[in-house]
This record gives C-alpha cells, structure tokens and sequence, in this order.
C-alpha cells in the first residue's frame, strides 16, 4: 500500500514539475516575441513547413472522413426515413467536429514529431547553444516562430479538410444517389449561420497553440543524444495528441455557451 501511494506521489510530483517547466518556457517564449528582431524569414519558412507540406496529409484525412461519414450516415438515416437530411448530417458534422479534431490530430502527429526530433537534434548536438552564443535568442528563434505558425495555419488546414470531406462526402453520396452539388450545399447549410463556421474553425488555433508549444518545449529539453531525440519526437506526439482531445472538450461546452 505504502509503495503504490509513493508511487502515485511520485508521479503527481513529475507531472506538476512538468506544467510548472512547460508554464515558465511559454513565459520565456512570449517575453522574447515582444524583442526585436521579429525574425520573419523564419515565421515565413515554417508557416511553409507546417503548412503547406501538411496539406496533402490534411486534404487526404478530410476526404477519407467525408466519405466514411457519407456511407456510414446514410444507411443510418434511411432506416429512420431521415435521407433527406444526409447532407445536412454531413456538412454539419464536418465542419462542428469530424474536420477541426481530425486536422489537429493529423498535425499534431506530422508537425509535432518533426518539431520534436528536429529541435531534439540540435539540441544534444548543442546547436542550440552555438545559435545562443552567437547573440539569437533561441526562444524566439526557434519556438516562438513555430508556435505562432501553427497558430496561423490550422484554421486554415482545417478550412481546407472541411472543403475535401464535404466534396468528398457528396462524391460518395451521388454514386449512390444523384444529386448536384448545389442542392447538396443547399441542403447542408440549411439552419446554419456564420457563427456555427467561425468558431469551431478557429478553435483549431488553440489546437496550434498547444502542439507548437509542447513540440517546443520537449524538442529544447532534450537529453540522452540519439535515444532522446526519438523520445522527444514520441513524447511531442503524444502529449500534444491527447491535449488537443482535452481541449475539444473544454472548447465544444465553451462554444455551445457562447455561440449556440
């Protein structure tokens, strides 16, 4: 019994110094973004490393989403006589839920592990000492450029997997059915408003927030040389994963609060 409460104890300590280091780097982090100078070739290079070099990945994961949703939803709702409301099924859960998380999910696991093994790297090599001796804050440089990238760029990868999982989900649909695309569309906005588009996009900059920032965070605190590169990659994966889950679940009660 004494050896499971140390053992709880042990790890309750570990994970509050944890947030207490991650808390102090993200202190770090925002007192360098307000120094000059503002390094904006580099925010230009990652906005293209996350960005653009997600968006296959990202499309692709959309599409494969409004595909299942359209196949799987439509038996569903013939069953209960509800077919008409397929496109509306469709359209509304792409872009409420299915298109933000899964874009996020997708990142975290391609932008979280390269930001953790390419920042690890440098660090056991001691990179990132040389680019602090040569008078570049590596805060700045390194993690606040990358943080403020995925900031920037999910709303936007998520705009792009909502355009390919509602293209998709009515390709799928019109094999089975026929319909044009501008009824489907019709039918899938009906009863919506702008409100129900704008905040569930940009949650996923919250989603941005929380994988730039631990990719960071455990990329610039890396021990052990080539084992904790690889380590920090597994660990900026799944920490930044299962905080996106978390932070879902706070941001859907947020905005059916605020926005409902």
């Amino acid at each position: 019994m004494r050896s499971t409460i140390t053992s709880v104890w042990s790890l309750t300590n570990r994970f509050l110094e944890w947030f207490g280091d991650l808390g102090f780097f993200g202190w770090q982090v925002l007192r360098s973004a307000v120094r000059r100078p503002f390094e904006g070739r580099e925010l230009i290079r990652q906005l293209d490393e996350i960005g653009s070099r997600s968006f296959p990945l990202v499309a692709l994961a959309g599409a494969a989403i409004g595909a299942v949703l359209a196949l799987e939803t439509r038996s569903s709702l013939v069953q209960f006589g509800a077919k008409s409301m397929l496109p509306a099924a469709i359209v509304f859960s792409i872009i409420h839920e299915t298109g933000p998380v899964v874009t996020g999910l997708v990142v975290s696991g391609r932008v979280g592990a390269g930001i953790g093994a390419e920042l690890g790297a440098m660090k056991v090599t001691e990179q990132i000492d040389a680019i602090e001796a040569s008078g570049v804050n590596p805060y700045k440089f390194l993690a606040f450029t990358r943080i403020v990238a995925c900031i920037l760029m999910l709303p936007l990868l998520t705009l792009a997997a909502d355009f390919c999982g509602v293209m998709v989900g009515w390709i799928a649909n019109t094999l089975v059915e026929p319909i044009s695309f501008h009824k489907f569309i019709h039918q899938g906005l009906a009863g919506t408003s702008f409100n129900d588009f704008l905040a569930p996009t940009f949650r996923t900059s919250v989603f941005g927030l929380i994988i730039g920032m631990i990719a960071c965070f455990q990329g610039m605190r890396t021990q052990g040389g080539t084992a904790g590169v690889g380590l920090s990659a597994t660990s900026s994966v799944v920490l930044s994963s299962l905080f996106v889950i978390l932070a879902d679940v706070i941001l859907v009660k947020v905005i059916l609060v605020f926005f409902s």
